[in-house]
């Protein structure tokens, strides 16, 4: 079983992105093909299953791994949600690609799958307790609790950017107005901006006043947020990702000033807060580790023994 090799899947609004894999976590081919439009259940699945085909031609893959914008059931077998895709509620697409393939699946909420990510591979490796936030179209979470992918009673679990930042704030998608989301995703820099993340990355590069300010404005919300999540999980890193992350160097010392202030030291003792490494590949790569690890049953967690 050494040798056997699985695929990772993440499936976004605009694209998705699949790899094969070693259970080392080598990437061996990997392929992005566009999301169908409108992205309804039956032709995500249809355009899955021929990329897969792609990916694997010999068909020396033993498992798929996925990663949906939503949460999943605590089995891993259903899409609940999938935020931004039309027609997604309680869609059984492990069963479907079990169908089509032949192989056995599991699939998991795609912020969870980078947290997976990281704590395998990447910026998270070092530590057993840590929490993840993608920031980016949204803003998602992962939570590792003893080396171990928390994703609640029901699987719904570790959504940290759904928690409340201002009580009366723009209202959020998921029916929370003012959530952490709100003011730290890429969309709501957008609102707050009129410009994207990228551009005012490059400007805060070449000395922008108004984007330095931005981008400490911006890492006191994230700041006050992660408060919260720190008092609840204590935890010994937070990883962030997302393709806001890019502007990390900008948006940390606020970030850092803000805990400081907020959280007792017995509560940060220790605590590092870190860029993620695996960039856009991190859903693929953790989904890619769900199928190595099976229907769920983490061993001995996601340390490199």
């Amino acid at each position: 079983m050494e040798n056997s090799q699985v695929i990772g899947i993440d499936l976004g609004g605009t694209a998705i992105k699949l790899g094969r894999f070693s259970q080392d976590g080598s990437c061996l081919q990997s392929l992005t093909v566009a999301t169908p439009q409108p992205a309804t259940p039956e032709a995500v699945l249809a355009v899955m299953v021929d990329a897969i085909a792609q990916v694997d031609p010999d068909n020396q893959t033993i498992a798929i791994g996925v990663g949906t914008p939503g949460p999943a059931d605590a089995t891993g077998r259903i899409a609940q949600i999938a935020i931004n895709l039309p027609g997604w509620l309680n869609i059984p697409l492990a069963d479907w690609l079990e169908t089509k393939t032949g192989k056995p699946t599991i699939i998991e909420n795609d912020a969870n799958c980078a947290g997976v990510a990281e704590a395998w591979l990447g910026a998270g490796s070092q530590f057993r307790n840590f929490i993840m936030l993608t920031l980016g179209t949204g803003v998602g979470g992962a939570i590792i609790l003893d080396g171990n992918l928390f994703v609640g009673h029901q699987g719904a679990g570790g959504e940290l950017g759904l928690i409340t930042l201002q009580p009366d704030g723009p209202m959020c998608k998921s029916g929370n107005p003012g959530s952490l989301e709100q003011y730290t995703s890429v969309q709501a820099i957008r609102r707050m901006t009129g410009c994207e993340p990228i551009e005012l990355g490059m400007r805060a590069q070449n000395g922008d006043v108004k984007a330095l300010e931005f981008w400490q404005e911006y890492g006191r919300y994230l700041g006050i947020g992660l408060t919260s999540l720190i008092y609840v999980l204590t935890p010994q890193a937070i990883v962030i990702g997302g393709g806001v992350s890019a502007s990390f160097e900008f948006f940390y010392p606020a970030v850092k000033a803000e805990i400081e202030k907020r959280v007792m030291p017995t509560s940060r003792a220790g605590l590092q807060i870190l860029p993620a490494q695996l960039g856009n590949s991190a859903g693929m790569v953790g989904a890619a580790k769900l199928a190595v690890r099976g229907t769920g049953d983490w061993g001995q967690g996601m340390s490199n023994e």
